[in-house]
C-alpha cells in the first residue's frame, strides 16, 4: 500500500492541544453496571475540574458481543446523571459520540503506517498453523512471531495469492515501564507479551489497536480505566512509541465489588444503574455515592451535588484498594437527598408511587407526601407505606398489644371507646382541630401519649409502623372513613 503521508499530517494537524481531554469509552454490550458509571464519572470530573473536554466514544468493533438498544442505554444512562460529552466527530456538527464502526478506514491507514514503522506485521497464519504457533508454559499460549520473519518476496507472494491475513503487534525486546497516578511505577518483561492481532481479517479493529488510535486522535491527556487494563497498558505505551507519539496520563481505579472476594455481576444479581433507579433510588444520589467508591474527598463530608463533585474531584484521593458496594449506604444516602427535596419537588416525584397504592379520586396526595417526606429511603417503598390509605387491610388484634406504650387489648378497647365520641364531635375536620380533640383527651385521662394513640393508629391503618401518627393518619382519611375504621377496631377487640 502506498501511504498518503499528507493525510496523516492532515489528521494529526487536527488534533486539539493544550486543555485537559478525558473520554468515557463503552462497548454497547449490555447494561451499564456501577464500575462502568464510575468510570465515566470520574473521567467528566476530571475534565470539569480542569476546565477541560470530556468525550464520548462508541467502542463497537466487536460486533459478535453487540447487544441490541446498549447503545441508547448508554446515551440514557450519561443523560440522566447529567454527564454531557463536549464534542463529537463532525466539526461544526451536532454534538455526538465518536463511533468506531464508523472510522474503521482511520485505523486501517493506521495500521499501515505502523508497519512501514517496524512497529506491527501481516500475520498469514491459518487456524490450524497459528495454533502450531502459540507457545507457552503455565497455560498461557502466545504467538510465536513466525510471520514477522517472513522476507518482503514472500509477504509479496501471499498478497498476490489472496492469503488472508490479519495485522499483528511486533512486540520488541527490552522491557517496558509507566507511571500511574494511582498504583504508581510499573515495569513489565516484554518477553511476557503477546503479539497481539491490532486488525482482524475483516478489516475491523481490535479493541487494543482502535483505542490507542483514537485516543491519541482525539488528544486525550488522561485516560481513566479500570484496574484490570493495567496489565494491557505496556502494549498501548509501545503502540504509541512506535508511532512516535506522547503517551497520556493513566488513572487505574480499583474494581467495585459486591463483597470482599466477588466483584459485582448482574449473573449474580447485582444492580445497574438503570435497576437502581427501578428499586427507588434517585440518580442523583447514585451519582453521589458512586464517586465515594474508592474515591476520597478528605474531611468528613460526604453528599456532594455534581456540580460541587467537579470543584473538589482530585486524582489523589483515589485509592488503590478495591471499593465495595454498599446498598443500605446507598439507601442512607438517597433518604438525605430525599429529605433536601423542596415537598413540593418530593410530591411529584412520590405521586405516581403514591397513586399506585391509594386509588381512591378525593386522596390528599399532598397530605400523604407530607408524612412521607422525612420518612421515606427509596421511592419503590412508598405503596406499601401508604396503602391502607386506600382500605383498610386485615390486621391480627395482638398488634394492640403494646408494652411501651402500656397497651393490651382491654386497655386500647376503652381508648378507643373514649376517642370515638370526642372526634365524632369536631364538626370541621383540620389537622389542628383533630390534634386538640386527641391530645385534648389524653391529658383529661392523664395517661401517656402513647397510651392512647397507639391503638388509635393500629386501628385506622392496621398496621404496625407508618410513615405518619395517628393524627396524621386520621386527619388524611377523612372524619368518615376514620369514624368506620374505629368503630371496626372496637368490634374486633370486643
Amino acid at each position: 500500500m502506498i501511504l498518503d503521508y499528507k493525510w496523516f499530517d492532515e489528521m494529526e494537524s487536527r488534533i486539539p492541544r493544550g486543555e485537559v481531554r478525558t473520554r468515557f469509552a463503552p462497548s454497547p454490550t449490555g447494561y451499564m453496571h456501577v464500575g462502568n458509571l464510575r468510570t465515566a464519572l470520574y473521567a467528566y470530573l476530571i475534565a470539569r475540574r480542569n476546565g477541560g473536554k470530556f468525550l464520548l466514544r462508541i467502542e463497537d468493533t466487536d460486533q459478535g458481543r453487540y447487544v441490541e438498544g446498549a447503545t441508547d442505554a448508554i446515551y440514557g444512562t450519561l443523560k440522566k446523571c447529567g454527564l454531557s460529552h463536549d464534542e463529537g466527530p463532525d466539526i461544526g456538527g451536532p454534538v455526538g459520540p465518536y463511533v468506531q464502526t464508523e472510522r474503521r478506514d482511520i485505523y486501517a491507514k493506521y495500521a499501515e503506517l505502523l508497519i512501514m514503522k517496524g512497529g506491527a506485521y501481516r500475520c498469514f497464519c491459518g487456524k490450524d498453523e497459528q495454533d502450531d504457533a502459540e507457545q507457552g508454559d503455565k497455560g498461557v499460549k502466545k504467538y510465536d512471531g513466525r510471520c514477522s520473519r517472513l522476507s518482503n518476496a514472500e509477504i509479496e507472494e501471499r498478497l498476490r495469492a489472496g492469503t488472508p491475513y490479519v495485522i499483528r503487534q511486533k512486540i520488541p525486546a527490552g522491557s517496558t515501564s509507566f507511571t500511574d497516578m494511582v498504583f504508581g511505577d510499573i515495569t513489565v518483561e516484554n518477553e511476557t507479551l503477546d503479539d497481539n492481532v491490532l486488525i482482524k481479517s475483516d478489516g475491523l479493529p481490535t479493541y487494543n489497536f482502535a483505542n490507542v488510535v483514537d485516543d491519541h486522535l482525539m488528544g486525550i491527556t488522561h485516560v481513566v480505566r479500570g484496574s484490570e487494563y493495567l496489565s494491557s497498558t505496556p502494549k498501548y505505551n509501545l503502540l504509541y512509541k512506535a508511532f512516535g507519539w506522547d503517551i497520556p496520563h493513566y488513572i487505574h481505579c480499583p474494581p467495585v465489588m459486591r463483597d470482599a472476594h466477588n466483584k459485582m455481576s448482574k449473573r449474580h444479581g447485582d444492580p445497574s444503574y438503570e435497576d437502581l433507579l427501578a428499586l427507588g433510588y434517585l440518580s442523583e444520589a447514585v451519582v453521589n455515592y458512586v464517586a465515594l467508591l474508592g474515591w476520597s474527598p478528605g474531611g468528613e463530608r460526604e453528599l456532594f451535588t455534581l456540580s460541587e463533585l467537579a470543584e473538589v474531584f482530585d486524582i489523589k484521593g483515589i485509592s488503590k484498594s478495591p471499593a465495595i458496594f454498599d446498598i443500605t449506604k446507598l439507601s442512607h444516602f438517597n433518604s438525605e437527598y430525599i429529605r433536601s427535596m423542596s415537598l413540593e419537588a418530593f410530591h411529584e416525584l412520590a405521586l405516581p408511587y403514591i397513586r399506585s397504592a391509594v386509588k381512591k379520586p378525593d386522596a390528599d396526595t399532598m397530605a400523604i407526601a407530607e408524612i412521607l417526606h422525612q420518612r421515606c429511603e427509596r421511592l419503590t417503598d412508598i405503596p406499601e407505606k401508604v396503602d391502607f390509605f386506600d382500605a383498610l387491610p386485615e390486621y391480627d388484634a395482638e398488634l394492640y398489644v403494646h408494652k411501651k406504650s402500656k397497651t393490651d387489648r382491654a386497655v386500647s378497647l376503652e381508648m378507643l371507646k373514649t376517642a370515638l365520641p370526642e372526634l365524632e364531635g369536631i364538626d370541621s375536620w383540620t389537622l389542628e382541630n383533630v390534634q386538640g380533640a386527641l391530645f385534648g383527651l389524653v391529658e383529661r385521662l392523664g395517661v401517656k401519649n402513647a397510651t392512647l394513640l397507639w391503638p388509635l393508629r393500629i386501628a385506622v391503618s392496621g398496621k404496625a409502623v407508618t410513615p405518619g401518627g395517628a393524627v396524621e393518619i386520621c386527619y388524611i382519611l377523612g372524619k368518615e372513613e376514620t369514624l368506620a375504621r374505629i368503630r371496626a377496631g372496637i368490634d374486633k377487640l370486643s
